[in-house]
């Protein structure tokens, strides 16, 4: 067998690992078009992926080594670096708002915005965890700002406007990290260094809808085997991704039900639909030979083909908010007698607006032997294209902490974008301020800060950066992230200090000086005057002296007037009060547990008045006294 050569830095390997199959495709770039060398197909001996994620890592490296082999062989080149795509069925989008308060009323400028925006897809990244579940990490793949506002007042441009408050509300799509991992890790069992990442309807867009046309507001439909994702462009730019869970697979399974064939006869069968004979030649799982009409196995996919163009037409829509100029239908799936006529009746378009994708391939791409035109190529290709003529960031390498980072977008990024498509989060870039701990003390609220964060180290070739500094190819960064402020913690004693003397409740019961308070408590205090020390002889020069040791008095005797019932208002109802065993007199304190409120689940402030002034819990009530104990 004749030596490999090295792959060179220009020769473009892309895999594009799908439900049914893995297809390969090597090019070189050729000005501005990529010259496709070779493709390659082989389809999964069994189930391997599973919702666009990897199931089975091992059978999907081994079936990327096959591919790559056979490739190898043929080029008499050695393939090292692969470019992929992580499948679109896999993202997740969700609505962030954040809400940034500033010191004082200042001009918002760009780093302003930068955090108050990643403060926003943070947010978004919070509301895709799911309660109780462990943390997931996500991998930010583009955003866009819904609305910005500015001292409550709605905005398209907060910079350079001057404000206090503002908030921004985005729509964040991610991808989950297992998604990414696996892939990788699936290359890297196939003795491959990935070269690039994007998205899979990224890549078919690039192939089938040229830059050039996306001025038009139009739609990429790839139908797969499992699921179909679709993409939307306009006014230069891709706009939106979404997917239906019908696509290929629900025809192939109605020709089973219709014919009583197993799976991979379905697959010839429906495959067989696009050519000219009458006739399928097929055979039954009873090992009959049978002949199937053409017209009988249409006849048999009407229903999944009608599901199909719905589910394509429903999501359309809910991104587009109306049908699109034209649309373009990729994949296998594509190719589906009847599909292109349903899905422009569903969209009330002209059937001519709907097309099957392939004849804009050749703007981009072009082979001396192979025919490219086909729309199951959409998205291999479209890979080899996107990594091969720079239609994408992660077509240039970026270090991260010296590893490559993960880009998915086009266009300029910012430090702020590159961390957040990598995992970290706002508070990994601006960090937390300790929680506050909020109590209240003799019916007074009171806010005990907690401690500021420890600030990130954010570094761009050495220099230090600000989050909305642009980032270019070959950059280097070098990231710390933020650490969080401790949160406010006090003990009973740190808080009413070293000169208290006397005793306090805490939600209603007696509490030592060393119990650690917590959020909401309520304390109430009953101050009293220490003893006065002793006075004692000078001790002599041999014997220490003692040290006197504080002594809480218990409360004073009963008064006269404690003796008796005591009737007075509470909150404007009349209340009697027994006379207490030791006699003593009855204090504001004592008519707490008679006001209704939840002292241990307080949310406000407590006002007590007596008589219509304001007192405190050590306020001795006396006879026909009018109480008021109120929330504020």
């Amino acid at each position: 067998m004749a030596e490999l050569t090295a792959q060179d830095k220009d020769l473009i390997y892309a895999l594009d690992i799908g439900t049914r199959s893995v297809v390969g495709v090597v090019g070189r770039p050729m000005g501005d078009r990529l010259k496709v060398l070779d493709v390659e197909l082989a389809e999964h001996g069994k189930r391997a992926m599973m919702d666009g994620q990897i199931d089975d890592i091992r059978q999907v490296a081994g079936l990327a080594k096959t591919v790559t082999q056979r490739l190898e062989d043929r080029l008499g080149v050695r393939l090292e670096r692969v470019c992929v795509a992580a499948a679109g069925r896999a993202l997740r989008t969700q609505v962030g708002s954040f809400t940034l308060e500033l010191p004082e009323e200042q001009s918002i400028d760009q780093e302003e915005i930068s955090r108050l925006e990643a403060g926003a897809v943070s947010a978004a990244e919070e509301a895709l965890q799911g309660d109780g579940e462990a943390r997931r990490q996500m991998f930010l793949v583009g955003y866009t700002v819904a609305q910005y506002r500015l001292d409550n007042y709605p905005l398209n441009n907060l910079q350079y406007h001057t404000g206090r408050k503002v908030e921004a509300d985005v729509v964040a799509t991610f991808l989950p990290g297992e998604v990414v991992e696996s892939l990788y890790a699936a290359m890297r069992a196939a003795d491959l260094q990935v070269a690039s990442m994007t998205l899979e309807p990224i890549a078919a867009m690039n192939a089938a809808i040229p830059a050039e046309l996306r001025l038009l507001n139009l739609a990429l439909v790839d139908i797969g085997a499992g699921t179909t994702d679709i993409a939307l462009c306009r006014d230069g730019s891709v706009v939106g991704y979404t997917m239906a869970t019908v696509a290929g697979d629900e025809v192939t399974e109605a020709i089973m039900r219709a014919f009583l064939v197993d799976f991979k006869t379905a697959e010839e069968i429906k495959r067989a639909l696009g050519e000219s004979e009458e006739l399928i030649r097929c055979r039954n799982i009873l090992g009959q030979e049978e002949r199937v009409a053409v017209p009988e196995v249409i006849q048999a996919i009407q229903e999944p083909t009608e599901k199909l163009a719905e589910a394509i037409a429903k999501q359309i829509l809910s991104v587009n908010n109306t049908a699109p100029s034209a649309v373009f239908l990729a994949g296998g799936g594509s190719k589906l007698t009847g599909l292109r006529e349903r899905v422009a009746s569903k969209l009330e378009m002209d059937e001519k607006r709907v097309a099957i994708a392939g004849n804009n391939f050749a703007l981009s791409a072009f082979s001396d032997s192979l025919e490219l035109e086909r729309p199951e190529y959409a998205t291999p290709l479209g890979i080899a294209i996107s990594a091969g003529l720079g239609l994408l960031n992660d077509s240039y390498v970026v270090l991260l902490n010296g590893q490559s980072a993960k880009l998915f977008r086009n266009g300029v990024l910012t430090l702020r974008d590159i961390l957040l498509m990598n995992g970290y989060s706002y508070a990994d870039m601006v960090g937390k301020t300790g929680k506050s701990l909020t109590l209240t003390v003799d019916g007074k609220r009171m806010v005990l800060r907690g401690e500021p964060a420890v600030p990130a180290v954010l570094e761009v070739n050495g220099e230090e950066a600000a989050l909305s500094a642009v980032i270019h190819a070959g950059d280097q960064i070098h990231f710390i992230p933020a650490r969080a402020g401790e949160d406010a913690h006090r003990t009973l004693g740190e808080l009413l200090g070293p000169g208290f003397y006397g005793t306090a409740m805490v939600n209603n019961v007696q509490a030592p000086l060393d119990i650690c308070l917590s959020q909401g408590d309520v304390i109430l205090t009953m101050r009293q005057t220490a003893p006065a020390a002793p006075v004692q002889a000078a001790p002599a020069v041999s014997a220490p002296a003692p040290q006197p040791v504080p002594v809480r008095p218990a409360p004073p005797s009963a008064p006269a007037q404690g003796v008796r019932e005591l009737h007075l208002l509470l909150n404007g109802e009349p209340l009697t009060l027994p006379i207490k065993d030791n006699g003593a007199p009855y204090y504001l304190m004592d008519l707490l547990e008679y006001s209704g409120i939840d002292f241990e689940n307080l949310d406000r402030a407590v006002r007590l008045e007596v008589n219509g002034q304001e007192r405190g819990f050590q306020h001795q009530l006396k006879e026909q006294d009018s109480v008021s104990i109120m929330l504020v």
